[in-house]
């Protein structure tokens, strides 16, 4: 029973159609006009699917199959539509298009599932625009955070208004929507926005868990002054005792991470940013991840240790904010033995490996055992309009996501099905 390629193809090329930017990228940020536009395009096809859909208080799209068994818990299949600024194609979309299409694909095939399936497209999964990600699955779970709709993006605007332009009125107290037990199983399927396939020549990969991030923003404040008159001995100059953390984080990173701690500083705002003013004030971001938990921490004491002694040479004041922490989340055993039975079953020989980016999934875990399907993208290129996955790929990881959704839906069985989520603890090794 094969998906339908020709309507996949089509509906991934013309969700890229809004927002396009250039030949190849994307801009659909969160809440923004582009994503209500894409919203309402891939709404469409889930009623052509056979689902309801609707949009909740958050943002979020879902569209809904009943089950023969309206008690079972229920599977849920899904990703995200929104995008960076200066984003690709396939992140995201590939997950939220093929979620739809493995359920057509049954309506087409005339099955019925024994339980019912969601499909959801979260809302603000980038977190680009409001320096705080995956919104949508947080409120599904329960873990917003205070003022989380009083955060604003650069342009001022807090995300309670760019919500309610979007289209919808949000009432945090409505979170959560789901708890343990509801859901049997949360699938997703991801470009992998790494080279480890293409590496291995192989279309499509098996997930054993998501690196846990820490987002940082880091505020130094030093003294403006005339570029012109200030001895350099005298001057307070935030960016310089900022570029110099940076350096130093760097070093940090490579001389003492483990092969999997990746470290970067993506955005900066300068004040008062004037060719011939001593900067007074700067502030950046800072995104540390590894899956090894003791190594991240051991490494973000000693940032918070060259923060400190860095500001200190330099006469800065220093605040540091922290805008996300997760730990390191692992697939359950059982989806990943399902995926495998499936995979060799199809001849794609598929490995396994661990995920760097964190997506809607690692907040799943919360709630509902997840399990996750990588499929190979050019030179492992992502968040960039060079981002590139070819459809014989994406078709394959699909046809892998409707056969292990079609083992899931119609299992009878639900002792192994219901874990309270991430029950395995071990790393997996390349297959």
């Amino acid at each position: 029973m094969d998906i339908n390629r020709e309507r996949l193809n089509r509906h991934l090329k013309e969700l890229a159609e809004i927002g396009k930017i250039g030949e190849t990228g994307v801009c659909r940020l969160a809440h923004s006009k582009e994503d209500r536009q894409g919203v309402d395009m891939v709404k469409k096809w889930m009623l052509d699917a056979g689902l309801t859909a609707r949009i909740d208080g958050f943002g979020n799209l879902i569209g809904r199959l009943e089950g023969r068994d309206k008690e079972k818990p229920i599977l849920m299949l899904g990703s995200h539509i929104d995008s960076q600024p200066y984003g690709g194609r396939f992140d995201g979309t590939v997950g939220a298009l093929g979620a739809i299409e493995v359920v057509h694909s049954m309506q087409d095939n005339g099955i019925v599932p024994e339980r019912t399936i969601e499909v959801i497209c979260f809302s603000d999964e980038e977190g680009s625009r409001f320096n705080k990600g995956i919104f949508g699955v947080r409120a599904l779970a329960g873990m917003l955070e205070e003022g989380e709709l009083e955060r604003r993006d650069k342009n001022g605007v807090t995300r309670r208004e760019a919500l309610k332009e979007f289209g919808v009125d949000t009432d945090v107290t409505e979170s959560p929507v789901y708890k343990k037990g509801d859901i049997a199983a949360f699938l997703e399927l991801h470009i992998e926005q790494g080279p480890v396939l293409e590496g291995k020549d192989r279309p499509v990969g098996i997930v054993s868990g998501i690196s846990g991030p820490i987002w940082l923003t880091v505020t130094l404040e030093g003294f403006a002054g005339h570029a012109g008159s200030v001895p350099m001995s005298m001057r307070q100059d935030a960016l310089i005792g900022a570029s110099q953390i940076i350096r130093k984080f760097d070093e940090l990173v490579k001389e003492e991470g483990t092969d999997t701690t990746v470290g970067t500083v993506g955005s900066m705002q300068v004040f008062p940013n004037s060719r011939n003013i001593i900067a007074e004030k700067v502030e950046f971001t800072i995104d540390l991840r590894d899956v090894d938990l003791q190594a991240r921490t051991e490494l973000e004491q000693k940032l918070y240790r060259v923060i400190e002694e860095t500001s200190s040479a330099h006469q800065l004041k220093y605040e540091i904010k922290e805008d996300t922490r997760s730990e390191p989340r692992y697939c359950a055993d059982w989806i990943k033995e399902i995926m495998g039975e499936e995979d060799d079953k199809l001849g794609f020989d598929s490995p396994t490996l661990m995920s760097g980016p964190f997506h809607d999934a690692l907040i799943m875990s919360y709630i509902s055992d997840y399990g996750m399907i990588f499929v190979r993208c050019e030179k492992g290129i992502s968040h960039n309009p060079l981002e590139y996955a070819e459809m014989e790929d994406i078709e394959k990881g699909v046809q892998l996501l409707y056969a292990t959704s079609l083992r899931i839906c119609q299992e009878t069985e639900e002792s192994h099905l219901v874990t309270g989520g991430n029950q395995s603890s071990a790393l997996d090794s390349t297959k």
